[in-house]
Order: C-alpha cells, then sequence, then structure tokens
C-alpha cells in the first residue's frame, strides 16, 4: 500500500495532536492542580486510644492516644461533652502522644472523647472519638 508524502505528514501530525492531550485530569497524583495546592490530602492517622472504646472510668480519669501525619501539638483538638479539654502533647519522632484528663463535673454518664486533628496539609483534617462510661 503506497501513500503519499502528504497522508504520512497527516497521519503523523494527528498522533502527535492527539498524544498531546492524552494527560491525567485525575488530580489524584503527581504534582497536578486541585485546590490544596497540588499537596496530596494525606490525613492525620489516630491509635491506641486508652482507655479502650466502651470501658468504664472514674471521674477525671486520664485518657491517651497517639496521632500521626501531624506537624504541630497546636493542631491536635479534643473535646468532651462540648469542653474543650487541655492536653499534654509529646513528640515522639514522626507521631504525638497525647494525653488529656476527663472534666471533672461528668460523673454517671457517657461521654465521647471527640478528637480532631489538621494534618501536614492543613486543608486535611480528621476526625474521630471514642466512647467512655463515667462511674463513681
Amino acid at each position: 500500500m503506497k501513500h503519499t508524502i502528504g497522508q504520512v505528514i497527516g497521519g503523523l501530525f494527528l498522533v502527535i495532536s492527539t498524544s498531546s492531550h492524552a494527560i491525567d485530569h485525575s488530580m489524584h497524583g503527581g504534582t497536578g492542580g486541585g485546590s490544596n495546592g497540588g499537596m496530596a490530602c494525606v490525613k492525620a492517622q489516630f491509635s491506641q486510644f486508652e482507655p479502650g472504646h466502651l470501658a468504664t472510668v472514674p471521674p477525671e480519669s486520664p485518657f491517651s492516644f497517639l496521632v500521626f501525619n501531624v506537624h504541630k501539638a497546636e493542631q491536635i483538638d479534643v473535646t468532651i461533652k462540648s469542653q474543650s479539654v487541655p492536653l499534654t502533647v509529646e513528640p515522639k519522632g514522626d507521631f504525638f502522644h497525647v494525653v488529656g484528663t476527663l472534666p471533672s463535673d461528668l460523673r454517671d454518664t457517657t461521654a465521647r472523647i471527640n478528637v480532631k486533628a489538621v494534618a501536614k496539609n492543613e486543608k486535611c483534617t480528621s476526625e474521630t472519638g471514642w466512647l467512655v462510661t463515667i462511674s463513681q
């Protein structure tokens, strides 16, 4: 099959022009756009909750957990029954060990320890929590 030089160049142009438009528009990887300035949203991770979920504890008991993928201690917040809880946050290499105490006015109730953290990319937040029963 013989092709004229115009057909070959035209076909070559078609291949080049269509391949230049075959780029990734998913915004899921690389340094592609997105509303977070190109940085992937890697959320904060939580683990080792103490006391455990649904544990029964006395009033003013301590609680603790670990947080990963956070830059600063100030990016971690805990509330219990809408009360902000003071925290002791200790850096441990690539994670933080967080310790707090249940508010003194919580007695004979079940309460959720609500945890919120802003990840290394400050546009990514994570929230979690667990329930404890506070009994005298």
